[in-house]
């Protein structure tokens, strides 16, 4: 589950005992231009024991490869080899604006990143020339030196968790990463949007990286009658904020996935009305079926039916966000969905 702290951070973590012991088995901590993501994670290692901890996500801009991969080094050592390094290029939006650096090559940087940080876990000389980053530093003083981690790594191989929906970056993820991170995951049409990629990816991986997890993120509640559609309609928000306002016209990923999808009317529409400040219009607008489909969300036999889509499409790893409003009935969900998968 993503970790969400509305009702305060560390109260949310303090219920995270309470999750682990339903069956929770990894939490990811996002970062936005909210708090950064590390200090949190630091601190969730610090009160939990048994479940795995990842960033969801850090962008490939907002820090240098080495310290993308020292900071990754330490969090997977003060929790004890638990930590999944989540990477994403996120948007120009919030690389541009928030950071103050161009938001380029997207999937080259990615590329090159990841082998930087698996030279650093590895302990090797960093002596890279790629096409983005060169080190050490050419042109500069003349001095820099290829240094090598000091400490040793818990674990030579973190694991990595790539954030992609663009068929490049969705084939780069296959390639290189042990975790692909999509979102609006739709199994029914998986294959028609990203099979081809992932396929493409996949033929170039190499075998000692184990097969790919597919981590698919889901609205979670289970009930029956009039309860259902109030609670898919919770989904229309965040829909509509990424699909309507995460982006410009022509400048926006969610909403070209949305086409994708086969919503190219109502992705446009959305846009329209989100970016003209009408958001309960868009949120209006966010198709029925796409809130449906797109969660885990009815009653325990749909659940379970929409589970078995999941699996049969080739998500590996369901990443679920409980609607409920006290801890006791979160925890409920989290034991019946872990009952439902297993």
């Amino acid at each position: 589950m993503f970790l969400s702290y509305a009702g305060g951070f560390a109260e949310t973590v303090a219920d995270l005992a309470d999750y682990e012991r339903a069956g929770l088995d990894i939490v990811f901590v996002p970062e936005a231009y909210s708090f950064d993501a590390v200090s949190q994670l630091g601190f969730i290692a610090a009160k939990t024991e048994r479940v795995q901890i990842a960033s969801g996500i850090f962008q490939l801009y907002s820090r240098t490869p080495a310290l993308t991969a020292m900071t990754a080094a330490g969090l997977d050592y003060v929790s004890g080899g638990r930590f999944t390094l989540g990477l994403g290029a996120s948007g120009p939006q919030v690389i541009e604006g928030w950071h103050g650096v161009p938001y380029d090559a997207p999937i080259g940087r990615a590329r090159e990143i990841i082998e930087i940080c698996r030279m650093v876990w590895r302990r090797e000389r960093l002596a890279y020339q790629g096409r983005y980053y060169q080190l050490p530093l050419e042109g500069g003083t003349g001095l820099g030196k290829p240094l090598k981690l000091i400490n040793h790594p818990v674990r030579e191989r973190i694991p990595i968790a790539l954030a992609a929906i663009g068929p490049k970056n969705v084939a780069l993820a296959a390639e290189l990463a042990e975790s692909w991170m999509p979102i609006f995951y739709l199994p029914e049409k998986a294959a028609d949007v990203w099979g081809g990629a992932v396929a493409e990816g996949t033929a170039k991986r190499d075998a000692g990286l184990g097969p790919l997890d597919v981590i698919a993120h889901a609205a979670l509640a289970i009930g029956d009658g009039s309860d259902v559609t109030q609670l898919r309609d919770l989904a229309r928000p965040q829909l509509a904020l990424y699909i309507g306002g995460m982006g410009a016209r022509g400048r926006n990923f969610y909403n070209d996935l949305a086409r994708r999808l086969g919503y190219e009317t109502e992705a446009k529409a959305i846009q329209d009305a989100y970016l003209d400040g009408r958001k309960a219009e868009a949120e209006a607008l966010v198709p029925a079926e796409l809130a449906e489909r797109t969660s885990l969300i009815g009653p325990e036999s749909y659940v379970a039916e929409r589970i078995a889509a999941y699996r049969e499409a080739g998500v590996t790893t369901l990443n679920v966000t409980p609607l409920a409003p006290t801890l006791e009935a979160r925890v409920r969900l989290i034991e019946q969905v872990r009952a439902l998968a297993d």
